[in-house]
């Protein structure tokens, strides 16, 4: 304990970051969380109540569904149901934007959990490099003192554990949360592909059939 309030002491400067940064990555941890937990839906069920009111044609239909889902799910199929009411040739490239802009509100800060994994464990190191340099001025100021060495080494240490624990906390939430954006893309894919099935199912009634009769006759 003692050790830890000399290292609060002597090196401040560089801790006071690296404990800001752990409280940014708290916040955005939390913040993250409450966010992905509020927006999860069953896909496989949404699907289901949503493909029998496509395959009747029933948009309006299909647009409530979407309302009564919410979240982003819902927001991105309600923007596919009027897509595909307005311009079905095209609704692939429209459905894209549409899925990229909902990525966007789920990758949302998960860029300050990357560069704070990144950054926090040099901050530490930065901090132990410094304190380890006054340690041996005064060391060679002071002459041979075995336990003022020891104490101001592991005095710097304090600080490389500190970046190394933010930095460990923000790599795990920051690949746990990418994992979750990329199920919600898997989950976009799966709206898009079941949109794109009656838009092609719907090109096909329309193709023009070839007469079988023989013009020679």
């Amino acid at each position: 304990m003692d050790l830890l309030l000399q290292s609060f002491r002597m090196d401040w400067p560089v801790l006071i970051p690296i404990i800001f940064a752990g409280i940014l990555v708290l916040a955005v941890v939390i913040n993250r969380f409450s966010f992905y937990k509020k927006n999860k839906r069953d896909i496989e069920e949404f699907i289901k109540a949503l493909q029998p009111e496509l395959a009747s044609n029933d948009l309006p239909g299909a647009q409530n569904i979407a309302i009564r889902c919410g979240g982003v799910v819902g927001e991105v199929t309600e923007e596919a149901v009027r897509i595909f009411s307005e311009q079905k040739s095209g609704f692939s490239r429209s459905f894209d934007i549409a899925a990229a802009l909902g990525i966007r509100k789920l990758e949302k800060n998960l860029t300050i959990l990357g560069t704070i994994g990144g950054v926090a464990p040099f901050l530490g190191l930065f901090g132990t490099v410094v304190r380890i340099l006054y340690t041996f001025q005064d060391l060679a100021v002071q002459g041979n003192q075995s336990a003022a060495v020891a104490n101001g080494i592991g005095s710097a240490l304090i600080c490389t554990a500190f970046g190394l624990g933010v930095a460990i906390v923000a790599v795990i939430f920051y690949n746990s949360f990418q994992s979750l954006v990329k199920h919600y893309e898997d989950d976009f894919n799966l709206i898009k592909l079941l949109f794109l099935s009656f838009v092609d199912s719907e090109g096909q009634t329309l193709k023009p059939q070839k007469s079988s009769v023989n013009p020679m006759m």
